[in-house]
C-alpha cells in the first residue's frame, strides 16, 4: 500500500499527507530509513509542529563544520506557526544538500498554506488515502504477511478482519502476533480461529478493559493469570495499547457525530464504540497521555529493553489505573 521508500534515495523535502495514522507513520519512517541508509550516522531531529519556533529550522539545516548529515521530521505539521510555514516553504525552494526534511500533515484546511506552499516549491509528496473499503482492509492484512515473507489464505484474512475490526493498528498487531505464534508459511483459517477463540486473546482484552475502567485488583489478577499460563507479554501490551487508542479515538471525535457516523469516523463497530464511551468516564487528556507513555515504555521492555516483562506489565497496569481523573 506504500512505496518502499527505504530502498530509494530520499528527496530533500518530503510531505506526507493523510490522516490514516499508521500508514502515515510508516511513510515517514520509510523516508527516515532511506536517509539513514544513504547517509549512515545522520542525526535525526523529531519535532512536533506546535513546538517548532521561528529560526529553529534554519539552525537545524545550516551546514555543519564537520559535514554531518541530518534528518528533520516535523509531525503534526498543521500546527506550525505562520512564520515557520513561511520559512519551510522558502527553504523547500532551495534545500540544503546535507539535510532531509519530512513533514507529516493529516490533510484538511488547517495548515493548508504549508501543503500548497511546499508542493508548489517542489517537495516530494506522498499521499496516504484513508482505508475505508472492506477490500482495502483485506489487502492491508495480506500486505502485512507479504512484508514479512509470509502468506495468509483469503478466508483466513476475512476471518481475521471480522474478529479484529477496522482499526489498522489493531489489525497490524493481530497479524504480527499470528505470525509469531504460527509456524506455517501460509496462515489458514484454523490458525485464526485458534488465536481468536483461545483464552489468551480474551484475557488480553479483559486485562485492558479492567485497567482502563480503573479496576486494579481485577486487572492485576487477570494479568498474572495470563502470564502464568504462557500468554506472550507482547500480546498483553498490544491489548493495553489498543484499549487506550480506542479511548483516544472516541474521546477526540467531533461531538456532533452519533451512531453509525461516529463508528465510521473512528473505524470501530458500533458495539465497541458504545463500550468505549462508557469506559471514557473518568479519563482526561493528561491522564490518557501518561497511560499511553507507560504502555510505550512497557512495549520496549517486553521486547528486550527490560529484565522483567512481568514487572513492567504490572507497573503499567498500575499507572493506567492511577492516570484516570481523580486518582
Amino acid at each position: 500500500m506504500l512505496p518502499d521508500m527505504a530502498r530509494t534515495d530520499p528527496a530533500p523535502v518530503t510531505l506526507v499527507v493523510g490522516d490514516e495514522e499508521l500508514l502515515a507513520e510508516r511513510a515517514v519512517g520509510g523516508v527516515v530509513a532511506a536517509a539513514r541508509a544513504a547517509y549512515p550516522g545522520a542525526e535525526v531531529h523529531d519535532l512536533v509542529g506546535g513546538k517548532v519556533t521561528g529560526g529553529e529550522l534554519m539552525q537545524l539545516t545550516s551546514p555543519s563544520l564537520f559535514e554531518d548529515r541530518s534528518v528533520v521530521v516535523i509531525r503534526s505539521a498543521q500546527d506550525l506557526a505562520k512564520d515557520v510555514i513561511a520559512e519551510i516553504v522558502a527553504y523547500t525552494k532551495q534545500p540544503s544538500d546535507d539535510t532531509v526534511i519530512v513533514l507529516s500533515h493529516p490533510g484538511g484546511v488547517k495548515g493548508k498554506a504549508l501543503v500548497d506552499g511546499v508542493k508548489k516549491a517542489g517537495a516530494n509528496v506522498v499521499t496516504i488515502n484513508k482505508v475505508t473499503k472492506a477490500g482495502e482492509r483485506l489487502d492491508f492484512v495480506k500486505g502485512e504477511f507479504k512484508r514479512a515473507g509470509r502468506n495468509i489464505a483469503g478466508d483466513a484474512a476475512q476471518a481475521l478482519l471480522e474478529a479484529v475490526g477496522n482499526d489498522l493498528r489493531e489489525l497490524a498487531a493481530a497479524c504480527s502476533q499470528l505470525m509469531f505464534d504460527a509456524e506455517d508459511k501460509t496462515i489458514g483459517a484454523a490458525a485464526v480461529a485458534r488465536y481468536h477463540k483461545g483464552r489468551a486473546e480474551v484475557t488480553g482484552f479483559n486485562v485492558a478493559d479492567s485497567a482502563v475502567e480503573g479496576r486494579m485488583a481485577d486487572a492485576l489478577e487477570q494479568l498474572r493469570w495470563a502470564l502464568g499460563t504462557g500468554v506472550a507479554p507482547v500480546l498483553l501490551v498490544s491489548a493495553l495499547a489498543g484499549g487506550l487508542r480506542s479511548l483516544a479515538k472516541v474521546g477526540s471525535a467531533p461531538r456532533n457525530l452519533r451512531g453509525g457516523q461516529l463508528a465510521s469516523h473512528v473505524g470501530m463497530p458500533p458495539w465497541k464504540v458504545d463500550r468505549v464511551k462508557r469506559q471514557l468516564n473518568g479519563w482526561g487528556p493528561e491522564g490518557l497521555s501518561r497511560a499511553i507513555q507507560a504502555v510505550a515504555s512497557a512495549d520496549e521492555q517486553v521486547k528486550g529493553g527490560g529484565a522483567d516483562p512481568a514487572y513492567a506489565l504490572e507497573h503499567t497496569v498500575q499507572v493506567i489505573v492511577a492516570s484516570r481523573t481523580g486518582r
